[in-house]
């Protein structure tokens, strides 16, 4: 996955925002005012990018032993966030089903309120 598939995916889905509440460099999305994906833009120009994404504490314990791409969380709780490594050996369709399962679990994390404004924002 490139930073421009990456990027637009995350922007495509309902009620994303991107950020840079930490520094210049770090790219967060969020749903809802929370984060679900986070990046160095920095790494991608190296040639070394990952992305942190939220994941549920026991799948996120499973794709650790399962896949060496995938790590505790980089400068998050390494219980529920996975660092995940975009060297190309995981398949996009596979890093859209975890960036898909992190919107997820935040976005069921949000009151009933603000899921229903960014529903149906009218």
């Amino acid at each position: 996955m490139n930073l421009e598939t990456y990027y637009e995916y995350c922007l495509s889905k309902k009620g994303v925002s991107e950020h840079f509440p930490f520094d210049e460099d770090t790219l967060v999305f969020k749903v809802g005012g929370k984060m679900f994906a986070l990046s160095s833009l920095s790494q991608w120009e190296k040639n070394e990018p990952s992305v942190n994404l939220k994941c549920d504490p026991e799948r996120a314990q499973e794709l650790r032993a399962e896949y060496d791409e995938i790590k505790p969380g980089f400068h998050m709780s390494k219980v529920h966030w996975n660092t995940i490594a975009l060297n190309g050996s995981l398949s996009t369709a596979f890093i859209k089903e975890l960036i898909d399962h992190s919107y997820e679990l935040v976005f069921k994390s949000l009151t009933k309120k603000i899921q229903n404004e960014i529903i149906d924002p009218r």
